[in-house]
């Protein structure tokens, strides 16, 4: 199963704080039936100790997520910001990275989180691809872009 689909991708996702884009994207998420109703806060908590904000090439990205045990199935939701908005740097409490993109990860199995990082850090350190994302005409072009770099989870 792929982790992308179009129906969670939100391009232009209008937010005007970090809060407020994860808030959108959860409860996508979650109405969706993806994650529980405990997901966005937990979310919201897990970022305050443990920030997102990727400063990656030319477009900033950020990857939100919390524990396994807020998520039903696993999924990644896609907001492509209408205007950049500020999240905490991963590692450095005093950084903040003006964020483009939102990956929202819902994961409900541990040892897939490790990979499912590696593999969109790999797509997140491509600035042609980062460029794609944002200048995409439609979501379907969005879910091609992810789904053709991901190897598909795999149901426990």
């Amino acid at each position: 199963m792929n982790w992308v689909n179009e129906d969670l991708i939100i391009k232009p996702l209008e937010a005007s704080s970090s809060e407020d884009a994860i808030r959108i994207l959860g409860t996508r998420l979650f109405e969706s039936g993806y994650v529980r109703d405990t997901y966005v806060d937990a979310v919201l908590e897990r970022e305050k100790v443990f920030a997102t904000g990727l400063p990656t090439p030319e477009i900033q990205v950020a990857i939100p997520h919390t524990d396994i045990e807020h998520v039903i199935r696993p999924a990644i939701a896609v907001g492509v910001l209408q205007d950049t908005v500020e999240f905490v740097e991963m590692g450095n409490p005093d950084g903040v990275v003006n964020v483009s993109i939102v990956c929202m990860l819902a994961v409900n199995q541990s040892d897939s989180l490790v990979s499912l990082l590696q593999n969109l850090v790999g797509i997140f350190q491509d600035p042609v691809v980062l460029h794609q994302i944002v200048e995409a005409g439609d979501v379907s072009e969005i879910d091609a872009l992810f789904n053709d770099r991901l190897p598909p989870y795999q149901e426990a």
